[in-house]
């Protein structure tokens, strides 16, 4: 299956911000990386991987750490899936390093964050992501969490950075529907849902897919929805969206990688625990988890 785009959805509909599988010692799971990833495009369904966002822990992986990570899993499925390196960190240069080592490793596009921390003003982002996305020869997508972040990427600085060949969509988790409503009618990007319980707004006001978290054991439901909607079912749609709203809320009741990899363990696929400054998942967690996503159709541990 070759991977799927056009230039409205530039890496396809559905993709997941993939975790980073450890191994009981912490160490990186290369092998398991291939297997979760694998999992996730021909069981799940996904037409996209995000490697080493957020989700992936990277704050806590080391750069060689994060190129072993992109190599495995474009090994793995980069023939039939888009991979999209996380590279955004709150220094441009060490982002452009980043994003030249993943375009050597072969990956399909760079997800660039907002600089988070240091807090530069509008200007500031504008030069920082247009220095990534001069670096390399990779379609960008922006990333943009201010909750995460502290920044917001203004509306009329996503306008001036859309103007760029290669900034082509935007992760967003900011949730100001009137303003993407403005970005998506005029603007040329691909806007992309990076907060789950929000794709079916997100969709109505013009956005093209997700890049989601419930999505690494609810890839399939999330994909009827999105499909659901663009062929004009919107009850269909609404209905999986409804059904699906106790794990776009359950997953996040603490960080959502804690209860994603929580969530892989009961399925007996790869994860492993999470690195400090996280911790693992409490059993009051894992026990309130069992209930969203029974409520959701998945009971988890059936599998194993």
């Amino acid at each position: 299956m070759a991977r799927v785009s056009d230039a409205r959805r530039p890496f396809g509909r559905l993709l997941t911000a993939m975790v980073t599988p450890f191994n009981p010692d912490g160490s990186l799971d290369v092998e398991g990386a291939a297997r979760l990833a694998t999992y996730l495009v021909d069981e799940q369904g996904n037409d996209g991987l995000v490697v080493s966002g957020t989700t992936g822990e990277s704050p806590t992986t080391t750069d060689a750490e994060k190129d072993a990570l992109l190599r495995a899993v474009i090994e793995a499925v980069g023939d039939r899936a888009h991979v999209i390196a996380g590279v955004g960190t709150n220094d441009t240069h060490h982002s452009i390093e980043l994003a030249r080592a993943a375009e050597k490793a072969g990956a399909h596009g760079l997800l660039v964050v907002t600089p988070y921390y240091n807090r530069p003003p509008q200007s500031g982002l504008i030069r920082h992501f247009t220095a990534v996305a001069d670096a390399t020869s990779l379609p960008v997508m922006l990333y943009d969490i201010p909750v995460r972040t502290g920044t917001p990427i203004h509306t009329d600085t996503l306008f001036k950075l859309g103007e760029h060949e290669r900034i082509v969509a935007v992760k967003d988790a900011k949730g100001d529907m009137v303003e993407t409503s403005r970005l998506t009618r005029d603007s040329g990007l691909a806007f992309y849902s990076g907060d789950d319980k929000n794709t079916l707004p997100f969709l109505a006001v013009g956005a093209v897919g997700v890049v989601g978290v419930p999505t690494h054991l609810f890839g399939r439901q999330t994909k009827e929805m999105i499909l659901a909607f663009e062929s004009g079912d919107h009850e269909g749609a609404l209905r999986c969206h409804q059904d699906l709203l106790p794990v776009f809320l359950g997953f996040f009741r603490t960080q959502g990688v804690i209860l994603t990899k929580a969530a892989l363990r009961e399925q007996g696929l790869p994860a492993g625990p999470v690195r400090p400054p996280l911790v693992d998942a409490t059993e009051a967690e894992i026990a309130q988890l069992r209930v969203d996503c029974a409520q959701a159709g998945l009971v988890l541990g059936a599998a194993r």
